[in-house]
């Protein structure tokens, strides 16, 4: 691919009257860094500060400058920028400029004009040393702008605000992550946790990060299996409404509450559900199940479908759209999940998944992507829209949970469902905004009545 060369004016090339044009389009990205920048509420240029409307405007004029007139090389001294009427994203915006003076031998003034289909957008007057031998440069390639504009999660967690606090046991909250996680979420009126583990290197914990225990209860603990005994016990006993995970490992916290003597068991087998928020996806994704069932057969299968519904339920998407994940977008009986999709399907059909729209099997690019599933002919309500991401197996869920966290920037929260009260699951290595997120679909599922399944 032939790169564009640029090269800039000299002191000897550029003569009073000099005149360059180009044409440019602000997409909406660009709207979008300049709201947050400036904290905006929204991308709307009218609407925007009158810092960030500078900012964009004189973004249009610097672009001309380093491309068309003078070009690379050249030094801004001083620019003087006129704003007029606001562009709006994708218009196409004539830019002309022209040398107008020339003070001294090393100097230049250039006058800049932006003009839109609507009137005339900035006027600017910049000037510049110029180099005493032209400068050549290859033109970069754009840079693609990905701003994290949705906050859903930040959405559930004011939702959440309103509710109850939520009694929560809490095991083995031994780093500081797991620790800060309930104690931040006591602080904000969304938990009431009880802390079971080590009293002493729990309070050590929190006086080095610089907390306390304020609003807390401690039960103690020897060991993380024994705190998550207790932990499931206080949920059995209805003296918490939820169980947290803290820095013990998932086997070890999940062991205790399956268990068939003492456990959290229900008529419904257990699932976790992905939470996240994805930069370029229009609304909350939900991936399942990415951390307890490994390999699934169809009857485990309903079940991680159904809880998942229900969470959606809980949080005001009346007729999620489930996609059934496979490699393929068609059923082939070499690939048995692409069986376990067509059945499921067929199972949504006949009422045995009820409140959800199913399609599958899809590919991952058909499932959240309108184009891919348009280019292979896929006509489905789901397609490209999905709200439900149902993985094969757990590896594939969560690579795909994983994947999207930390190479598309996805925010996450991450839960249990399907025992007698929900279950939050996080990752030792979640942020402790995760926590909080992932506490506030407790939040929500509890005060839904969905926090359990007979």
């Amino acid at each position: 691919m032939t790169q564009e060369v640029l090269t800039g004016l000299s002191q000897a090339s550029a003569p009073v009257g000099l005149a360059r044009r180009m044409t440019h389009a602000i997409r909406a990205q660009g709207f979008d860094l300049a709201a947050a920048l400036f904290g905006a509420p929204d991308a709307a240029f009218e609407r925007l500060p009158s810092q960030a409307q500078a900012l964009l405007m004189q973004g249009l004029v610097l672009d001309f400058t380093a491309r068309a007139l003078p070009g690379p090389g050249a030094e801004l001294r001083a620019m003087d920028l006129r704003p007029g009427l606001p562009p709006m994203p994708g218009e196409a915006l004539e830019i002309a400029g022209s040398i107008v003076a020339r003070p001294d031998a090393e100097t230049a003034i250039i006058a800049i004009v932006v003009e839109g289909p609507r009137g005339r957008v900035a006027e600017a007057s910049a000037t510049f040393r110029l180099p005493l031998a032209a400068v050549t440069a290859t033109a970069a390639a754009r840079p693609d702008i990905q701003l994290h504009t949705h906050r859903h999660l930040a959405a559930l967690m004011a939702r959440s605000a309103a509710l109850p606090a939520l009694g929560a046991a809490v095991a083995w909250p031994c780093d500081r992550d797991s620790l800060l996680g309930p104690i931040q979420a006591a602080r904000r009126g969304a938990l009431r946790p009880v802390l079971v583990g080590p009293r002493g290197l729990i309070e050590e914990i929190a006086a080095t990060a610089g907390e306390t225990l304020e609003g807390c209860e401690v039960l103690e603990a020897a060991t993380p299996q024994e705190a998550a005994v207790a932990a499931v016990r206080l949920c059995r006993e209805g003296r918490a409404a939820a169980l947290m995970k803290g820095s013990l490992h998932t086997d070890e916290l999940m062991s205790a509450a399956v268990a068939r003597d003492g456990g959290l068991r229900t008529g419904r087998r257990l699932s976790h559900v992905f939470a996240l928020d994805v930069p370029s996806y229009p609304k909350a994704l939900f991936v399942t199940d990415a951390a307890i069932n490994i390999f699934p057969d169809l009857k485990t299968k309903v079940d991680i479908v159904q809880n998942a519904v229900d969470l959606l339920h809980a949080l005001g998407v009346a007729l999620p759209k489930v996609a059934i994940l496979s490699a393929v977008e068609t059923v082939n009986p070499a690939i048995p999940s692409t069986l376990e999709a067509a059945a499921l399907c067929k199972m949504a059909d006949r009422g045995q998944i009820t409140g959800a729209i199913l399609d599958g099997p899809l590919a991952f690019d058909n499932a959240i992507s309108k184009a891919a599933a348009a280019i292979k002919k896929i006509v489905s309500p789901v397609a490209g829209d999905a709200d439900i991401l149902l993985a094969p197996d757990l590896e594939a869920g969560n690579m795909v949970a994983k994947q999207l966290s930390y190479l598309a920037g996805a925010d996450s929260a991450g839960i249990v469902l399907g025992a007698r009260v929900p279950i939050i699951l996080t990752s030792r290595a979640d942020s402790v905004d995760s926590r909080l997120a992932s506490v506030a679909l407790a939040q929500v599922l509890a005060a839904a009545g969905k926090g359990s399944a007979a």
